[in-house]
């Protein structure tokens, strides 16, 4: 399981304009990947380790400020362009294993007392945000 997490200001996002989810105060958005080995022991594991990094100001984590969490389905995060030009998503975990997976990091994270804005698993989603640093952050669990 891969998360690219950005401390922001604040950031959304949205599916045929519509807002699905937004955060409007300073947190992390997180855009989480799924591969095939992931399991939701791995899952327990990221949102863990999410609630407690200490990269917003101060040095402190959202566990610490309550700050809130936007987290977003990102498959492409396991793009492969190791060869040519054209990226292939086989390390990828197909929707149906990947959408409990990332529904299990948010739990998880809900389980332990965060706040969370979601995505809309599958959909063509468009992120908006404010990178606060900026501070971007890659995590493999």
């Amino acid at each position: 399981m891969r998360a690219v997490v950005q401390r922001v200001s604040r950031a959304s996002v949205t599916v045929n304009e519509r807002a699905v989810g937004a955060i409007a105060e300073p947190g992390l958005l997180v855009l989480v990947g799924v591969t095939h080995d992931d399991t939701p022991a791995k899952a327990a594991k990221l949102a863990a380790k999410l609630w407690g990094l200490r990269i917003l100001a101060g040095e402190k984590s959202c566990s610490d400020t309550a700050a809130p969490l936007l987290v977003v389905s990102q498959f492409t995060l396991y793009a492969d362009t190791s060869k040519g030009r054209r990226p292939t998503w086989q390390a990828a975990a197909p929707g149906p294993v990947a959408e409990p997976l990332v529904g299990a990091v948010v739990s998880s994270l809900r389980a332990i007392g965060a706040h969370v804005e979601t995505g809309m698993f599958g959909a063509a989603m468009k992120v908006s945000l404010v990178n606060d640093g900026p501070v971007t952050i890659l995590l493999e669990v």
